[in-house]
């Protein structure tokens, strides 16, 4: 059994697929296995994923599923693993050569962290956390403060105000307790609302190197943007409501969240809950907020007529 289980959704990109296929076969460690989760996909993607599997030049395994969003993919996906981590990787990414063998040499370093960690008086930690960069070499947003710096997502990427995406790996075990909410009829649910949930209990070893190469597309989840998420108004507001539950988020991002709690609370027609405003801070801010967050829904909703 490989460690290392690389998990792709995709929908509708066998073309970008073949350039993560040739970057897999040149890995210079192939201590993994592929798991392709096909999210209903109307292209060639079946055909040519049955090409490549004949190929046996890699462990791969596919699962066709009916289309419902790249969280739901995923939650199927994780399901599915036996390795000790997870890595998940983008259908329009590729992997730098040497990406699994950097990835299983700090695995090698760190899997017994855990072990008698109470009396250690430390957090566990669920993985880690690498850069991803352009195709020029560049750096997406910014490294790490300190190499291998162990601390919450909380802590590093919200509060450190590191934005953008990064290359996470995760321990297998942790991920497959923690799925992505799944709302009726939504097909988005940003993955940030699950690492701020893990990070409640969790601490990631942050490191500065490379293992992933990032391109966004058009048609992509990143560059579709404010439309898509408009479209799944109660993921938004889940999301939302796991920040500001944190007594520890800053107060530039609650000030955020809450008013993006209160514009797709409009697009879905529901109120907050009580609940999620757990706070008299949260409290005074949804109150201050509220008029002004039905200016920008206005204008949102004016410009998707």
């Amino acid at each position: 059994m490989s460690k290392i289980t690389i998990i792709t959704p995709t929908f509708n990109r066998q073309k970008q697929l073949h350039r993560l296929y040739l970057s897999l076969k040149n890995q210079s460690c192939k201590d993994f296995d592929w798991l392709i989760i096909d999210d209903g996909s109307t292209d060639e993607t079946s055909a040519y994923v049955k090409k490549i599997i004949s190929e046996n030049e890699l462990d791969i395994r596919y699962i066709h599923r009916e289309n419902g969003g790249k969280h739901r993919a995923l939650n199927q996906g994780v399901k599915e693993v036996s390795s000790e981590l997870i890595f998940i990787v983008d259908s329009d990414d590729v992997l730098p050569n040497q990406s699994i063998e950097i990835i299983l040499k700090y695995h090698d370093k760190y899997k017994n962290y855990n072990k008698d960690i109470d009396k250690q008086c430390k957090r566990p930690i669920c993985g880690y956390s690498f850069l991803r960069c352009h195709e020029d070499g560049s750096v997406n947003t910014a490294y790490f403060p300190k190499d291998e710096f162990i601390d919450s997502y909380l802590n590093v990427r919200i509060n450190g105000r590191i934005a953008g995406d990064k290359a996470e790996v995760f321990y297998s075990e942790i991920l497959k307790s923690y799925p992505f909410k799944e709302f009726e009829g939504e097909n988005f649910m940003p993955e940030d609302a699950l690492w701020m949930k893990i990070s409640e209990k969790y601490d990631m070893v942050h490191i500065n190197e490379n293992v992933y190469i990032c391109e966004y597309l058009e048609g992509g989840l990143t560059k579709t943007g404010r439309k898509m998420k408009i479209k799944s108004p109660l993921g938004m507001m889940y999301r939302s409501s796991v920040y500001i539950k944190s007594p520890s988020v800053n107060i530039k991002t609650r000030i955020k969240m809450i008013m993006l709690l209160l514009i797709y609370g409009r697009f879905a027609g529901r109120k907050p809950s009580k609940k999620s405003l757990n706070s008299f801070l949260n409290i005074l801010l949804y109150y201050l907020e509220y008029l002004p967050s039905y200016v920008i829904y206005s204008i949102w909703l004016k410009s998707l007529q």
